[in-house]
């Protein structure tokens, strides 16, 4: 199995950022900020979820050329 370590820091660090916007948005005391922080974490969520889409699809070989920049 290749795991690309960029992949994992980027991922983790995704991870860090959607628990920010999580506790932004639990400790919000106006809208604006717990739009912003669901928005952060729903953001990351998707972002991860790509990540590991990724992962698969160049795992299976099923990646479009073109579309892997390492």
């Amino acid at each position: 199995m290749d795991i690309q370590v960029s992949d994992v820091i980027v991922g983790l660090l995704m991870s860090v950022l959607g628990l920010i916007g999580l506790f932004m948005a639990a400790g919000a005391t106006d809208d604006a900020i717990y739009v912003f922080g669901l928005s952060l974490a729903g953001f990351a969520v998707v972002f991860v979820l790509g990540l590991i889409r990724r992962h698969f699809d160049r795992q299976s070989g099923t990646m479009p050329k073109g579309t892997d920049y390492v």
